[in-house]
């Protein structure tokens, strides 16, 4: 008699152990869904905010034909960089192009080189 009481005792700890664990992984779930729901809303607003603020910024950057240049100039060279192009700098007033083409490799078969 006491063995059938231990065994219904324990059998009903175990459900009760179950049901506050799901009850925890409930409420897990729903904070965890939550959180994410509003992180996704908080970036959507400053991803529509973005446009604006650059806008401003980039408003406020024209106003200096100096301070826009520079912005441009360092873009543009950015954008060089990161395109992985070989790039041959070339000293200002020297005749590179003559310089190039007696340099140059041989003309192929049929084709001249005309000096002039």
């Amino acid at each position: 008699m006491i063995g059938q009481i231990q065994a219904k005792v324990v059998n009903r700890l175990r459900q009760v152990t179950s049901a506050i664990k799901q009850a925890g992984a409930n409420q897990v779930s729903i904070i965890t869904s939550t959180a994410e729901r509003q992180a996704a809303i908080e970036f959507a607003k400053a991803a529509a905010m973005r446009p604006h603020i650059v806008g401003e910024a980039l408003m406020e950057i024209s106003q200096n034909p100096v301070v826009s240049r520079a912005l441009f100039d360092v873009l543009e060279v950015q954008n060089i960089i990161s395109g992985g192009a070989r790039i041959t700098l070339i000293p200002p007033n020297r005749d590179v192009l003559g310089s190039l083409l007696a340099s140059g490799p041989e003309p192929a078969s049929g084709a001249k080189l005309v000096k002039g």
